[in-house]
């Protein structure tokens, strides 16, 4: 079963986006403060849990909006525009949804869809698989959970957690949904980085932190068949998502500042800044790129709607041509991203470096997300199909 099985009515989606535009104007109008203040957006989580769109992408049989993963990436779209940060814990509540969905059983999963629209659960990430010091030691039919994450994205203020520990001895990775106030959880306030500085993506401990047989995500588990493995490609997605809204908010911004505020620069022949041709000219290349980063975007949300309603019927050539889809939107979104939020000084002039404008939020915020997972590797393996027609083997990044 996918998480959308019919199409929703034009009349549904409207009222989707048009709750989605009203809460991302009421970003908009605290994000320079809450981007300097930094810690927990929780009046903004609060919005998102009343507004309903957290369930999107849940079915609507279980009491969800039942969309699509392309209605779903563009209202992350449309929040990364004025807020990465509140658009990437909105976006990870949905690719943690879908890592329950794909990892887990039936009898799992659809009871906890019917607690997060019931309840109005925020899901929390603290899964990286690349922080190996949570450790799981069998507990009768369960396991003990022990030791320390990092990056977790979300966790403070969530209702239920998604969290990964690895078997001393065992190249295995137990992955479970527990919730977030289990004893022996600590959840700390310590991130505090230059970008994403709302994303509370700090570390967390866990002390002998019981984990049932039931919270275990073991059938069909983690990357165990093509379609469970469509769980990193949706990540991937999210974040090319990410920095395509971050790259449109900065040009947004960029524009109205040149046009409200930028002085016209001495040598120049033209009348106004607005017609000044080196300024044309840069937004002409912003536009160029930025459009191939949206169809490459586009086409990508459409191909992964394409692959989960096919179910366990995907198959891996299949995924491999998502990959291939992701990875190239991927990779454009933060080569343009990165350029567009540092060039965009270029159109707006130095009067535009004022701390209070806080325009420097754009790149920071991408810049941050990138380093996270580099796009030289996502190169490697584009050029690895484009030599070889090797399709990316499936991992927790690819």
């Amino acid at each position: 079963m996918s998480f959308s099985q019919h199409e929703i009515s034009a009349d549904a989606r409207e009222a989707i986006f048009h709750q989605a535009a009203r809460l991302a104007a009421r970003f908009a109008e605290t994000a320079v403060e809450r981007d300097q203040r930094g810690g927990t957006p929780k009046a903004e989580r609060d919005a998102l849990r009343d507004s309903g769109l957290l369930t999107l992408i849940i079915p609507r049989e279980y009491g969800g909006l039942g969309a699509g993963w392309q209605d779903t990436l563009n209202v992350v779209r449309q929040f990364a525009r004025v807020d990465s940060s509140v658009a990437h814990v909105f976006a990870f509540q949905h690719l943690l949804l879908a890592t329950v969905r794909l990892f887990g059983r039936p009898a799992q999963w659809q009871p906890w869809f019917e607690a997060t629209v019931r309840e109005r659960w925020f899901w929390g990430n603290a899964l990286n698989p690349l922080d190996g010091r949570t450790e799981a030691q069998p507990d009768g039919d369960g396991y003990v959970f022990h030791g320390s994450k990092s990056f977790c994205s979300g966790a403070l203020d969530s209702d239920m957690l998604v969290v990964s520990a690895r078997q001393p001895g065992a190249d295995k990775l137990l992955i479970a949904a527990v919730p977030s106030r289990r004893e022996g959880i600590t959840l700390f306030h310590d991130w505090d980085n230059m970008g994403q500085r709302q994303t509370d993506s700090g570390s967390a401990d866990f002390k002998q932190v019981k984990v049932a047989h039931n919270e275990l995500l073991l059938d069909p588990g983690p990357l165990s068949t093509p379609f469970s493995a469509l769980r990193p490609l949706i990540a991937q997605l999210i974040l090319s998502t990410i920095y395509l809204g971050i790259a449109e908010g900065a040009l947004s911004e960029a524009r109205r500042y040149t046009l409200s505020q930028r002085r016209l620069w001495p040598a120049s022949l033209a009348q106004s800044a607005n017609q000044d041709p080196y300024t044309l000219l840069h937004y002409g290349e912003f536009w160029v790129g930025l459009e191939g980063a949206r169809l490459l975007v586009e086409r990508a949300a459409r191909q992964l709607d394409q692959a989960w309603r096919q179910g366990e019927a995907l198959t891996a050539d299949e995924r491999g041509e998502l990959a291939i889809s992701i990875a190239t939107a991927k990779v454009a979104t933060n080569q343009v991203g990165l350029e567009l939020t540092s060039r965009m000084f270029d159109v707006t002039g130095a009067r535009a470096t004022s701390a209070a404008l806080r325009l420097d939020r754009f790149w920071r915020n991408l810049r941050t997300h990138s380093l996270h997972d580099p796009v030289d590797y996502k190169l490697q393996e584009l050029g690895d199909w484009a030599l070889n027609d090797a399709y990316p083997k499936p991992s927790f990044y690819s």
